[in-house]
């Protein structure tokens, strides 16, 4: 059961995501429903914790060298995959793809990153970016199932 938890923990952190996250809590035995319920939740509940993050924290950890440069390339790699869209009626389909498409370098992380980068509404952007989880979690799931029935 400490794989389930742990798959959880890892569903929460970026980097991860639902693509670590789920596919290790598969290998606890559990079900797929509590899985993907349980993985998907953890993902969701961190996006208003990044907003506070960003609101208040951002500037005092600019003052760090070690912050300021990696926060650089981040803004960098996130508004290059965004900003055509920015201002269109496509901004929230685009942002909703960014977070749904299980690949490196996206996710929950990147869409809140994108949506206060870009001052998008916060609430259309939350659902937005939980919608795009939710289907994450599902294109996963479905990856992860395919490849734990060839094991």
């Amino acid at each position: 059961m400490s794989n389930l938890i742990y798959g959880i923990i890892l569903s929460a952190l970026p980097i991860a995501e639902l693509r670590g996250g789920i596919p290790l809590a598969m290998s606890s035995g559990a079900s797929i429903g509590v899985i993907f319920t349980l993985c998907v939740l953890a993902n969701i509940l961190i996006i208003p914790i990044i907003f506070l993050f960003l609101d208040f924290l951002h500037e005092r950890f600019m003052e760090k060298k070690f912050y300021r440069v990696l926060f650089s390339k981040l803004i960098n790699r996130t508004r290059r995959k965004i900003e055509h869209r920015i201002g269109t009626k496509w901004e929230y389909p685009a942002l909703l793809l960014l977070v749904a498409i299980p690949l490196p370098g996206t996710g929950a992380y990147t869409g809140s990153l994108a949506a206060w980068l870009f001052k998008l509404d916060r609430k259309k952007s939350l659902v937005t970016i939980a919608a795009g989880v939710f289907i994450a979690g599902i294109l996963v799931t479905l990856a992860s199932l395919g490849i734990y029935s060839l094991i």
